[in-house]
């Protein structure tokens, strides 16, 4: 493989990986770690974001059709060989990426990380798997759908998202997995799996040239037994195109009767930014921990601690590329939706007009520090810090300047984050009540 390389070593990040990027697009991300493991992860920027909706769920059936085997690689032949090693292997569909892994011992890492990298570029997706396996999928659906809690995330994104592909379930509908031919994900994998949508990322415990050579061996194998042109792009969505959804204008409500719960949901809702506005989401992030994460948190503290209004009540900051969702949701009594709603705003109102104590800033960027610690123990959890970062923003050093951008946060800053993308006057309000 011939290519151009250069080292990303950006300053103040004393820990930094290796990234380079080849002619064909691939880009590397490899960093020695000593820890007696190697974790490989293929990071692609695709989810069921950039579907259209007559092929919402493709991505996610896709993942499942990838472990169905090669020419090379008969079907549970993979995985017979990891296993035989000890190692672990998975995937996950979002939104917008998808992503496949692997973890080895080091001395199994360049006999089982090729494998993988077939798997993944060269699936067979034959007619007959595919049908074997639909009924597989329209059986996730199926329980995703008794699932109370996967029922409320799918209401109140409905509620958040007017537009953006976001709104539709990363698992697609019944009728449109039904509809969907072989062809169709023949044609969806030759164009979305292609060495430039690819983020691989190798940690654990070999030198980075090792990694990185190994890794893009394994490529120019499997790019090299590749029969089939790149088609065009169809039936694919256009989020990379897609504006933000403007801020709510007023109150937007929607209720939902759901016999299956014994107490009520509710869920406020703000349309925040998203990583292609990266720098706006750190303020947000702290403001999660102040109103909902950890017994001393505003709402915590007030509402189930000292008022017994809810029995849970928390904050999520959830980032996606196009666009972000800031959410407050409530477990509680049907007669108690009122009064907690009013006092959730009244909290809101408060970070709005009043910057948070030193000690709270203090307390969460404590917290922050050593959940990033925390978080990047293990080859697999760097690995993944590095592919998420890079696949959605481009550039790997946000995995790495996080928390000095957390500490960097004044008072002052979540103050002006909060008056900006919170009103107590126009949000989104979803309440699930069991039935009467």
């Amino acid at each position: 493989m011939s290519f151009a390389i250069f080292v990303a070593s950006p300053p103040d990040l004393p820990t930094a990986p290796t990234v380079r990027r080849f002619d064909n697009g691939l880009t590397i991300i490899a960093e020695q770690m000593p820890v007696e493991a190697v974790n490989l992860s293929l990071w692609f920027r695709v989810g069921s974001a950039v579907e259209s909706d007559d092929i919402n769920g493709m991505a996610h059936f896709l993942e499942h059709m990838i472990f169905k085997g090669t020419s090379q690689l008969p079907i549970g032949e993979f995985e017979r060989r990891v296993e035989a090693r000890g190692g672990v292997t998975n995937a996950a569909t979002s939104q917008d990426y998808t992503h496949f892994f692997i973890t080895s011992a080091p001395q199994d890492f360049a006999t089982l990380a090729p494998l993988q990298i077939e798997l993944v570029m060269n699936p067979l997706l034959s007619d007959a798997e595919f049908e074997r396996e639909r009924p597989v999928i329209l059986e996730e659906i199926r329980r995703a759908h008794d699932n109370p809690r996967r029922r409320t995330f799918y209401h109140s994104m409905e509620l958040a998202f007017e537009h953006l592909p976001y709104r539709r379930p990363v698992l697609g509908p019944p009728a449109v997995i039904e509809a969907l031919t072989a062809q169709q994900m023949r044609d969806f994998h030759s164009y979305w799996y292609q060495p430039e949508r690819v983020t691989a990322v190798a940690v654990g415990n070999l030198p980075v040239e090792e990694l990185i050579q190994t890794v893009a061996a394994g490529f120019d194998q499997a790019i090299a037994a590749r029969s089939t042109p790149t088609p065009a792009r169809n039936g694919h969505g256009s989020l990379l195109r897609s504006a933000p959804e403007a801020s709510f204008a007023t109150v937007a409500r929607r209720e939902v009767t759901d016999p299956s719960l014994q107490q009520a949901r509710l869920i406020l809702s703000w349309r925040v930014p998203g990583l292609a506005e990266l720098e706006d989401t750190y303020a947000l992030d702290v403001l999660v921990s102040v109103l909902g994460r950890g017994r001393t948190a505003r709402l915590i503290k007030d509402l189930r601690e000292e008022r017994h209004l809810v029995t849970s009540v928390s904050a999520s900051n959830m980032t996606y590329w196009r666009q972000g969702i800031f959410n407050v949701a409530a477990q509680l009594a049907p007669e108690h939706l009122e009064t907690v709603e009013t006092a959730i705003l009244r909290h809101i109102e408060t970070v709005r007009q009043t910057p948070i104590t030193g000690a709270e800033l203090q307390r969460v960027q404590t917290q922050v520090a050593n959940r990033y610690v925390f978080g990047s123990e293990s080859p697999r959890d760097r690995a993944g810090l590095y592919g998420y970062y890079q696949t959605l923003t481009g550039h790997v050093e946000h995995a790495l300047n996080y928390p000095e951008k957390i500490q960097a946060l004044t008072p002052e800053d979540i103050a002006h984050a909060a008056h900006r993308y919170l009103s107590a006057s126009a949000y989104g309000v979803l309440t699930l009540r069991p039935e009467s």
